[in-house]
């Protein structure tokens, strides 16, 4: 058996004498910001009116916006009143004030290792509001306007300097230098600093009481200057923002009725059923809405998976919303399908949501196939949006669904950012998902691994019966793996495979964290279907044991084009139209247009997994390859640089491949 402690920057030289991060073509895989390009981070904001814009004027006074940019993607929210409530403690248990008050407060998604969120008011970048995964509680980040906006609220935390003769933002001040400060400063604390006209904000070094006496530095000052910043004296309302975009509002609207209305009302597809697949979310809200207000002539249906761990809020809502309208809900319902995989798959990570297959997939086609006769087109629409998430940012208008042929589903709003669904269901004064206000950004599944530490929390205090199952079965599971109850409670159970965020996360806590499969035997554990939560195509996940991330890089080559990226831990592999992701935990994910195409390629991957891992170094492969793209290394194994041209002429002689069936019978071309 091949040793399994290479580790992955390995140096071993391809026939070309390329270095290995040459050899597999490692580069950075693309990231949420780039795929996101196209997408729109900005909006503009009324100065007179005190309103965010969604086009460069108003439609309540007429002039110009002033532009605000947003970190990527911008799916920018209303604040809820749950998070403002959170706000609200942290500004007065540091500042004693909050100058916000009835205020809109605006929040935009940006990176962090849980919920971290951009504050706007009044157009302003307030500072930066997040869930803190070592202290499992939300902290607040002073921005320097925001610390402009507080210094003219408060004198608490609060120190004013000496004349300086230099910049002094990044600097560390000593106590010489301090000109007065208030007594409620702690060490580590945000201050305000004031420097003559100067204001913004820093980090105290020590107590107050051991200004004066100290020598070293007391004060590192994050940032400062004499930009003159204030809230807007007028307090603008949700209806005064809805006024304000009534015609952004009016056009995106009669764009996504379009959408819907020109593919349902084409020939072939004038006398098919309608359905809106309703999840209970704010999304699907709105395209249930669009959809029956555009097809007022068509007999629509709404129909909704659940999945058996759904919220009590969101199947409470979705039946009683549907029974208000007057629309037939068709709920298909997987019942105990999770807790019955559980123990097979372990629980849903990141990069292995095995459970949106059995919870998901089989629901859908009981619908489908329940609902049509047989060949007839379901035509769907549905809410997805590329703001969402990396895996939806190239969603088309109309996809078929690969696994379902008479499924078309139709993203009427896939352009459409979180503020423009929010002011779709304001405007239209519609009832939504009580979950929503209580804190959360979305309302899946409640143990789904997607959602954020901030919102589990949340979970634990609404449902706690419901938490306590759950939470009790991952801290059996970590104690069979050897894991601290600290790696559950941290949220680290979400990912198979830490990324180096959380790596650090629990290096810094002092969590033991190794999910290494690296001496596992060869194994093969796959669950498939249509992905509901990606943008389309059929996927097979699997997990598999004994092959390392180095091992997977040396021969997936002959598959297709490869890429690594080692900050994620990931191959990506692309053989065509399908795409191949492996893990350095093990999991393998496929992703093809075709169930046809995505069972072939994960076939050929599977073999080539075991191909490595059982290579018996016999030679034979390297002898009729005819471009020598192969080496067999006594110590290393095998490894095929990307001379290789996919003849696959070294497959036919590899004795581990020949009798790989008889092992995972699955495996044959006619299984």
């Amino acid at each position: 058996m091949k040793p399994q402690n290479r580790s992955f920057s390995s140096n071993r030289n391809s026939s070309a004498g390329k270095p290995a991060h040459e050899r597999v073509r490692n580069s950075p895989s693309r990231s949420w910001k780039q795929h996101s390009a196209n997408l729109q981070h900005n909006i503009f904001w009324c100065q007179h009116c005190n309103v965010p814009l969604l086009k460069s004027t108003c439609d309540i006074c007429h002039s110009e916006g002033t532009y605000v940019n947003l970190s990527s993607p911008g799916d920018i929210r209303f604040c809820s009143p749950y998070e403002k409530e959170v706000l609200k403690g942290l500004l007065f248990t540091s500042f004693n004030c909050d100058p916000i008050g009835d205020r809109i407060v605006f929040l935009n998604k940006t990176a962090g290792e849980d919920r971290t969120d951009e504050v706007i008011v009044d157009g302003l970048h307030f500072g930066v509001l997040r869930f803190d995964m070592k202290t499992l509680g939300y902290v607040f980040d002073l921005s320097v306007d925001g610390a402009k906006i507080l210094a003219a609220h408060t004198n608490s935390k609060t120190i004013e300097l000496k004349k300086a003769s230099s910049h002094l933002s990044g600097k560390k001040i000593k106590a010489d230098q301090l000109l007065k400060f208030t007594e409620d400063i702690k060490k580590q604390d945000t201050v305000l600093i004031k420097c003559k006209s100067l204001i913004g904000f820093g980090v105290s070094l020590s107590d107050h009481e051991h200004f004066k006496n100290s020598e070293d530095a007391v004060l590192r000052v994050r940032k400062l200057d004499g930009n003159p910043v204030s809230l807007n004296p007028h307090i603008s309302s949700v209806q005064d923002v809805i006024k304000a975009n009534t015609s952004h509002m009016e056009k995106i609207s009669r764009d996504a009725a379009n959408v819907i209305k020109g593919i349902v009302n084409r020939k072939e597809y004038k006398d098919l059923p309608v359905h809106v697949s309703f999840s209970g979310g704010k999304d699907s809200l709105v395209v249930f809405d669009l959809t029956r207000s555009t097809l007022k002539k068509r007999h629509v249906k709404a129909f909704f998976l659940n999945t058996g761990i759904e919220f009590p809020e969101t199947v409470e809502f979705a039946r009683n919303f549907c029974s208000i309208c007057g629309i037939e809900l068709i709920e298909s319902a997987a019942g105990d399908a999770f807790w019955e995989n559980l123990e097979r798959f372990g629980p849903p990570a990141k990069d292995m949501r095995w459970c949106c297959k059995v919870c998901k997939l089989a629901p859908a086609n009981r619908v489908i196939d329940g609902s049509t006769s047989e060949g007839e087109v379901c035509l769907t629409v549905d809410g997805k949006r590329k703001y969402e998430s990396f895996s939806r940012a190239s969603i088309s208008a109309s996809e078929r669904n690969p696994f379902v042929p008479t499924q078309l589903n139709i993203f009427p709003i896939r352009d459409w950012r979180a503020i423009e669904v929010w002011l779709y269901i304001y405007g239209k004064n519609l009832d939504y998902n009580p979950l929503y206000d209580m804190g959360f950004e979305r309302v899946g599944c409640y143990l789904c691994p997607a959602s954020l530490s901030a919102e589990y929390q949340i979970f634990s205090r609404l449902h706690p019966a419901l938490h306590a199952r759950w939470h009790r079965y991952l801290l059996e599971w970590a104690n069979k793996k050897g894991l601290p109850e600290s790696f559950v409670e941290h949220g680290l159970w979400r990912w198979k495979e830490l990324p180096p965020k959380m790596i650090k996360l629990a290096e810094e806590l002092g969590i033991k964290y190794d999910l290494s499969a690296a001496n596992e035997n060869f194994s093969v554990d796959s669950v498939s279907g249509a992905s509901p939560c990606t943008g389309g195509g059929f996927t097979i996940e699997a997990k598999v044991g004994g092959v390392s991330l180095q091992d997977a890089a040396d021969v997936l080559y002959i598959i297709g084009d490869l890429k690594a990226a080692e900050s994620m831990g990931m191959l990506l592999v692309r053989a065509g139209d399908a795409t191949v992701k492996f893990f350095s935990s093990g999991n393998l994910l496929v992703t093809a247009d075709s169930r046809e195409k995505a069972t072939e390629v994960f076939r050929q991957v599977t073999l080539q997994l075991m191909r490595v891992c059982m290579c018996t170094r016999c030679g034979i492969c390297q002898g009729v390859c005819p471009v020598n793209a192969i080496e067999i290394d006594d110590m290393r194994g095998l490894f095929i640089s990307n001379a290789c041209i996919r003849c696959g002429k070294c497959i036919e002689p590899c004795v581990v491949l020949k009798y790989a069936p008889r092992n995972l019978p699955w495996l044959r071309e006619d299984h």
